[in-house]
């Protein structure tokens, strides 16, 4: 059995790792604590074989205010649980870092693709990538993951806002981009064939299927039985604005990571399908 400690108590992904592990009880024991005060500091790591770290500052205004509390948090944080983890005799420390290392190419991002973070936030998760690939040896592993839009029943970011608009809009644009999206359950399944297999490395999960903005709202009104009229009048508008407003490009730009980026053991961490990910988002509202 192994244990696994998950810094990041009452955040969406960390009880849902959580919960996930605790499914296995015969595999893993698992625990969680809050890094919000300085109580971690006193924690005992070494009884743990991996630290699953999904602590950080995200979905809040890129403020200019705001910069030293996110290089604190995403970067001098990590890094610091990285290094007790190491001294403490932990053999895996695996941290959650985003797609927005690689900012707004619009393109597909492939193994070749250079991170290109354009702001303070897709920044301090490049920086701690980095130090943190540092510190990768033959007896210590550490992990980077670079989700994509990360969602399930409870999330926070940018699916609410899909959600809303989805409820209130009559009208939505039916606008044909691509976008690498990850539910919350592959992502589990991920980490935990992570601490199986006791990989290090940077990796990019996603769900098998792309989806368009279009497909989700779709989908999403499907099962709230919500009707929604999708017309493709506005796509000029939105193709000329695309690459001038960056609103318009964070929601009907291309945003996806080459298939092959995500192909981690023939993507069996995708457990659930993008329809059955809406089947159980929305039970009591199937169809």
């Amino acid at each position: 059995m192994k244990r696994i400690l998950i810094t990041g108590e009452e955040s969406f992904i960390g009880t849902a790792v959580y919960n996930w592990l605790k499914q296995y009880p015969s595999d893993y024991q698992t625990d969680i604590i809050s890094v919000k005060d300085n109580r971690w500091e006193t924690f005992d790591f070494s009884p743990y074989q991996a630290v699953v770290n999904v602590a950080g500052i995200a979905h809040r205004k890129i403020k200019p205010k705001l910069e030293p509390l996110f290089y604190q948090v995403n970067r001098d944080l990590s890094v610091a649980l990285c290094k007790k983890a190491e001294a403490s005799g932990v053999k895996q420390y695996i941290y959650l870092s985003s797609m927005n290392v690689y900012g707004d190419i619009n393109e597909v991002i492939t193994k070749d693709t250079k991170p290109q973070p354009k702001n303070f936030y897709g920044n301090s998760k490049l920086q701690a990538d980095e130090i943190l690939m540092g510190l990768n040896s033959s007896t210590f592993h550490t992990v980077s993951i670079r989700p994509p839009i990360v969602y399930g029943k409870g999330c926070k970011g940018n699916y609410p806002l899909l959600e809303k608009l989805a409820k209130y809009l009559p009208v939505f644009p039916d606008f044909p981009n691509k976008r690498s999206i990850l539910y919350i359950s592959n992502l589990c399944e991920f980490i935990r064939l992570l601490i199986e297999q006791e990989d290090s490395g940077i990796f990019h999960p996603q769900n098998r299927e792309y989806v368009s903005t279009t497909e989700l709202v779709k989908s999403i009104a499907k099962q709230k039985q919500k009707r929604i009229y999708f017309t493709r009048a506005a796509n000029p508008v939105i193709r000329f604005l695309l690459p001038r407003i960056r609103m318009i490009n964070r929601a009907f730009g291309n945003d996806l990571y080459d298939s092959r980026l995500s192909d981690y053991h023939n993507f069996s961490y995708c457990v659930v399908s993008f329809q059955e990910s809406m089947e159980q988002m929305y039970p009591t509202q199937k169809q």
